[in-house]
């Protein structure tokens, strides 16, 4: 399963909005439309936004119309900084920006078509390591991962929300697929639901068990002895290991401390943020009111209701069992183990 295609010149993204009822393609050819795309969620998860963002800046490139040199690399900015405004949070956005002007800038000697050619390869070669590294970091994370065991999940951080494979549901499909029988419990991840639209039906196609919960339930099946783990996945980790997930994943984190359950986080290492101390410094995305006063344009509470809606929260490094990436499982100290990477 892949939430987005690169083909001709146009992005094609399975419009996430849209699942579980409709399975939808939107097609992207100007980079405004790839901005308007991930800032309105039609892609989302930290990984696919940046590939998507990746794509789009090598759609955006390729359709300015000039041979200087210096026009081009202005409208290039232009470009990344429409690109760089759509969402606050997830790292791997401008972790993807930056590597795609880094490629343009370290090859301004080059003409302006073949900028253009080198910035279209940067992306797609972006897209295929981002498979990889989930498969590898997948195979890490078995480790962790017991025959028999049930899994909680927070949101989604599988196929559709990278390019394919998945993070936290990497690591589930990777001990699913090593003959481990393993059960999934999905928190349905108000208000966008996440999880009951996008994880359960990830689960349910590749006929892994996996059994749909409301929020407010986890706490419960925590406490009955029903969860052996739980794994998440990220959109910004800081250097000392505090993890931006989610909103929802710091009461989760809690719960799973407070009832001696391991709680994992599954990232690539582009989704630590070196240059933040601690989560103290995450920026946090507040979203619109109608995602929690309506679902899909049926209004659930009353006019004028005032609303807060951040669409993240910080989970503090001392609820973190360890963090799953594609180097390795990195385990506390996390300063030390992190800092490991810093160079990568």
């Amino acid at each position: 399963m892949r939430p987005l295609e690169f083909k001709n010149g146009v992005l094609k993204l399975i419009d996430q909005t849209r699942l579980p009822t409709e399975l939808i393609y939107v097609e992207c050819s100007t980079y405004k439309e790839v901005a308007a795309s991930i800032a309105n969620m039609t892609v989302r998860g930290a990984p696919a936004i940046g590939v998507t963002a990746a794509y789009g800046i090598a759609i955006g490139a390729s359709a300015v119309n000039t041979g200087s040199k210096e026009d081009f690399f202005k409208e290039l900015e232009e470009i990344c900084n429409v690109i760089r405004s759509t969402r606050p949070t997830a790292v791997n956005l401008f972790w993807a920006i930056d590597r795609m002007r880094r490629k343009a800038l370290d090859n301004r000697d080059a003409d302006v078509s073949a900028i253009k050619d080198l910035l279209v390869r940067e992306a797609c070669e972006m897209d295929r390591e981002d498979v990889e590294i989930n498969k590898t970091l997948g195979m890490h994370g078995n480790k962790l991962i017991k025959d028999g065991f049930t899994i909680l999940t927070h949101c989604n951080a599988g196929a559709l929300a990278t390019c394919g494979y998945g993070t936290a549901l990497g690591v589930v499909r990777a001990a699913h697929d090593a003959g481990k029988k393993i059960n999934v419990f999905a928190d349905e991840t108000r208000p966008y639901l996440q999880g009951a639209r996008l994880t359960a039906w990830e689960l349910q196609q590749d006929g892994i068990p996996v059994k749909l919960i409301c929020d407010n339930m986890a706490g419960h099946f925590m406490k009955s002895g029903a969860i052996d783990c739980v794994i998440v996945g990220a959109d910004r980790i800081a250097a000392n290991g505090d993890t931006a997930n989610k909103i929802g994943t710091y009461s989760v984190a809690v719960l799973a401390k407070e009832n001696n359950i391991p709680f994992y986080i599954a990232a690539p290492i582009s989704t630590i943020d070196f240059s933040i101390e601690s989560g103290d410094s995450i920026p946090i995305e507040e979203r619109k009111a109608e995602e929690i006063t309506h679902i899909r344009g049926i209004q659930l509470a009353p006019d004028g209701i005032s609303v807060a809606n951040p669409a993240f929260d910080v989970t503090p490094n001392r609820y973190i069992t360890a963090i799953i990436t594609e180097k390795g499982i990195i385990y506390p100290p996390y300063g030390a183990g992190i800092c490991r990477f810093s160079n990568i």
